[in-house]
């Protein structure tokens, strides 16, 4: 780790901080909604699908202007900010309508700030370690999600899982998204004039536009991917306890966090292609542990959760950072798709699910990732790469 530049260590405390905020609320958000304000699951499709798409849209234009004009630190600062501030908000919301527009506000924070923060990343790299950086930076952003579901637990543990201790949590996340943003503010430093001066005009290549083309069939994927608010309604309909619902988000951050830097090294040395098989393994594995609608196979569908997560990410950021010329606006494409077809799948899997029960969702969405994955592996044959 000594390779890590010192910059990319407190990105990755700013992480920490901002995703500790994000697991202190994602796990009992679904629970929330569904369960205290009494909407059905077409409603949290839609609350999913609005904010990944607002997500999307910012997504795209903070990548284009960070290559258009040299922004890159304001973005992430700003994107944090927004973050920090909307979390605490939700606990003074009464209808889907309410959490639909807070968490829009969230996602566009994000979208504000994940592009140009990935471009601070990249710039960060020493030669020839993209995929060691990305994946050092994904571990303490992974640590603070682990840290968040355990406080998460112990809160619910302790307290309880009435209305009002939901709705404490949510204003207790205020702390740790200040603390993130006051290191993003004060410990960051903007990436060197020279690598904003090259960013000042913007045009994609034929180069980048191959890179979008390659990153194609993880779009798609991501459209038959249950999002994780599904993954915790299904934990609810095999009967597992609320206050228990944190720990299945541990399993997933642990598995993330413990196997983050690992990949990292594994996208230098045997390549992208191989490791995005071994993602579609583990995203279909954990659609087919769903599938099962058994409690011990939801624990273990967490971990494959976790491991396509990081997995996928680790390996486009590095495939991006190492072979696009416009990096801002190609990561800006790439968080834009990723979130345009989460949005759809959620929308779609939300209606399902509502009218037509978890089964049919399940089975879809199952049949989808296989399709894909032997898909994936009859066109791009990784194992020769």
């Amino acid at each position: 780790m000594k390779r890590i530049d010192r910059n990319v260590w407190m990105l990755g405390w700013v992480s920490y901080f901002t995703d500790m905020a994000s697991a202190m609320v994602n796990p009992i958000l679904p629970i929330f909604v569904v369960v205290i304000l009494h909407e059905g699951m077409d409603k949290l499709g839609v609350i999913v699908a609005v904010a990944t798409f607002v997500s999307y849209i910012m997504r795209f234009i903070s990548g284009y202007l960070s290559d258009r004009y040299g922004i890159v630190k304001p973005f992430v600062v700003g994107g944090y900010a927004l973050s920090a501030a909307t979390k605490p908000l939700l606990g003074f919301t009464e209808s889907y309508l309410g959490v639909t527009a807070l968490k829009s506000f969230e996602r566009f924070g994000k979208g504000m700030r994940s592009a140009p923060k990935d471009v601070m990343i990249a710039a960060y790299c020493k030669k020839s370690a993209s995929g060691m950086t990305f994946g050092f930076h994904k571990m303490l952003d992974i640590s603070g999600e682990l840290s968040g579901s355990l406080l998460l637990f112990a809160l619910l543990y302790y307290f309880g899982q009435s209305e009002t201790v939901i709705r404490n949590i949510f204003f207790a996340t205020l702390l740790p998204g200040a603390i993130g943003l006051f290191i993003m503010l004060f410990f960051v430093r903007d990436i060197p004039k020279q690598a904003q001066e090259r960013r000042l005009s913007f045009s994609l290549t034929r180069r980048d536009w191959n890179v979008v083309k390659n990153l194609i069939p993880y779009f798609f994927f991501l459209l038959f991917m249950f999002n994780e608010v599904f993954f915790t309604m299904q934990a609810k309909e095999v009967g597992i306890a609320v206050a228990v619902i944190p720990l299945l988000f541990v399993v997933s951050t642990a598995v993330q966090s413990a196997s983050s830097y690992v990949i990292g090294l594994w996208v230098d040395r045997i390549g992208v292609s191989r490791v995005m098989l071994y993602t579609y393994i583990s995203g279909a594995a954990a659609q087919a542990l769903l599938y099962l609608q058994i409690p011990l196979a939801t624990w273990f569908a967490y971990a494959f959760l976790g491991l396509f997560t990081v997995a996928s990410l680790n390996a486009n950021r590095a495939y991006i950072a190492t072979h696009a010329e416009n990096r801002g606006s190609v990561y800006g494409i790439f968080y834009a798709a990723v979130a345009f077809f989460a949005a759809v799948g959620a929308y779609l899997w939300g209606l399902v699910w509502e009218h037509y029960g978890a089964d049919s969702a399940l089975l879809f969405s199952l049949a989808g990732t296989v399709a894909l994955l032997l898909l994936y592996i009859a066109f791009k044959r990784p194992w020769r790469v």
